[in-house]
């Protein structure tokens, strides 16, 4: 088994890393990390794909995805704006929480706006009955 093919090579790698580095020497950070991490997840895939009872690399593809998925909810937690821009660069599902927050966030929105409205329309009301009070005087 040639592990070479399935490996990403250097050229690759230093693309993804240019790509993601948040500061000149950025080697490292969690975007980075998360992005090569992700290349070397869609090896595997397709790799995989062709070998199916290559069951070593269906491990390593395991551990692999559980790495990047501690990574993505540590940046999440640590800076959600590069989260959010790392995930649509790379095209990767969000998390459920983030799901869940930003529909909390929508609904939480939805009720302020429906407070704002129903005040607005009681001092409408109100204005209303003041006039017609002094209309009757």
């Amino acid at each position: 088994m040639d592990f070479d093919k399935i490996m990403l090579d250097q050229r690759k790698k230093a693309r993804i890393i240019a790509k993601f580095k948040t500061h000149e020497k950025d080697t490292g950070s969690s975007e980075v990390q998360i992005a090569i991490l992700t290349e070397e997840i869609k090896e595997l895939t397709k790799h995989l794909q062709m070998h199916k009872h290559d069951h070593s690399s269906r491990r390593g593809l395991l551990k692999k995805l559980g790495e990047r998925r501690r990574l993505l909810r540590y940046l999440e937690s640590e800076n959600e704006d590069n989260y959010k821009k790392l995930i649509e660069e790379l095209k990767l599902k969000p998390s459920k929480r983030s799901q869940k927050e930003a529909e909390i966030k929508r609904i939480l929105e939805e009720e302020a706006q429906l407070e704002a409205d129903n005040a607005n329309t009681e001092s409408l009301d109100a204005k209303e009955d003041e006039t017609t009070k002094e209309d009757n005087q």
